[in-house]
């Protein structure tokens, strides 16, 4: 796992405005000062961990409960510290009925909502058609290291020495490009996806191509008009917007970064079944996939069967790429690979970014 090892330098919280975000002002800091006078001497904030918490959304959540400030870049500093003064070796890497020590924050202790388990996404729907689809498009070859073109420069060969990722260093190097994630934030980022990705079980790869198919590329105001995000979060009960809490406003989710829409990724993965720290083998990237556009439809397990899947969807998930023919296991995981070589590399990738930003048909996410 990717960690900058900057971030677990040890260093006490803000006592002051300047230490917790550019935009904090003077009454901010007022108010801040005072909450540490009222806690100052107090026992140790202790939380236990629920399925979906990350370290770093306890962190912003302790800050949002008491109506203070947080960067990006603190909440992630001081979530590594936090692991560190806890014992724990990966950071990104907490499990449910974990017993976490945020004394550090020196905050009051974090009050949990009350929830009920969501029920959403549990019932298997039968597929369409016994019918056996053949796809006359095999699956291409990976794309391999060096492949593409980047012009992000130093945010690129900062993330040298680490494990290589191609597809998921291009896409973030695009990304970067494109503006939608600041250079500054690409290792934290970068780092983020790595920890889904182990705790998930999924290849960070496929992650990347996904959000390519889905919303240009980790694009976190990308949308449709009703469905939005890196991940494309639609609205509508028991939809994937709902089940992040954006039930009453999807559209919400545009203003969210992308650093922290990848932890509502992690709260929808969580809700839609993806059982982290199983031990079982990797995710596939059709399952992977499935699970954002219709997870119903991972019951069907045969790969070249018709799956029950409502259009209209892009033609590259589409047996032989024709919207007259149905979408398979074998025909999306080839769409994904030809869509994601489209884009990063060749002749077809500006086609192919025009065709997205005038609105070609994608896909139904969650």
């Amino acid at each position: 796992m990717a960690i900058l090892s900057t971030s677990l330098a040890t260093s006490s919280p803000p006592a002051n405005s300047q230490a917790v975000g550019s935009g904090m002002g003077a009454s901010a800091a007022t108010g801040f000062g005072r909450v540490w006078a009222d806690v100052k001497g107090s026992a140790a904030s202790r939380v236990e961990v629920q399925t979906g918490d990350t370290l770093i959304g306890l962190v912003k959540a302790h800050y949002r409960q008491q109506g203070l400030p947080i960067s990006e870049t603190q909440a992630y500093r001081l979530a590594h510290q936090v692991a560190s003064d806890n014992g724990i070796t990966n950071p990104d890497h907490i499990v449910p009925g974990q017993s976490v020590d945020f004394a550090r924050l020196q905050l009051p202790p974090l009050a949990r909502a009350a929830s009920t388990p969501d029920s959403s996404f549990t019932a298997a729907e039968q597929a369409l058609a016994s019918r056996h689809w053949k796809t006359a498009s095999p699956i291409p070859q990976s794309l391999a290291p060096g492949n593409g073109v980047s012009h992000a420069g130093p945010a690129v060969s900062s993330l040298s020495g680490q494990a290589a990722h191609p597809v998921l260093d291009q896409t973030l190097a695009r990304a970067v490009d494109k503006g939608f994630v600041p250079a500054t934030d690409l290792p934290a980022v970068r780092s983020r996806i790595l920890a889904l990705a182990d705790r998930y079980r999924f290849v960070p790869d496929d992650f990347a191509r996904l959000t390519l198919m889905e919303s240009g590329g980790m694009n976190p105001r990308a949308s449709n008009g009703r469905c939005h995000g890196i991940i494309q979060f639609c609205d509508g009960p028991a939809r994937g917007a709902a089940t992040v809490g954006f039930r009453d406003n999807a559209r919400g989710i545009l203003d969210v970064p992308l650093l922290q829409q990848l932890d509502l990724v992690d709260r929808y993965f969580s809700q839609v079944g993806l059982q982290p720290d199983k031990g079982q083998d990797r995710l596939s990237l059709d399952e992977l996939y499935l699970s954002i556009l219709t997870p119903a439809a991972r019951s069907e397990k045969r790969r070249d069967v018709a799956l029950d899947i409502p259009g209209p969807q892009a033609s590259y998930l589409h047996v032989d790429r024709n919207r007259q023919k149905p979408i398979t296991r074998d025909s999306l995981s080839a769409g994904l690979y030809a869509y994601t070589n489209a884009v990063l590399q060749g002749a077809s990738a500006r086609h192919a970014a025009q065709q997205f930003a005038l609105g070609a048909p994608s896909s139904s996410p969650p």
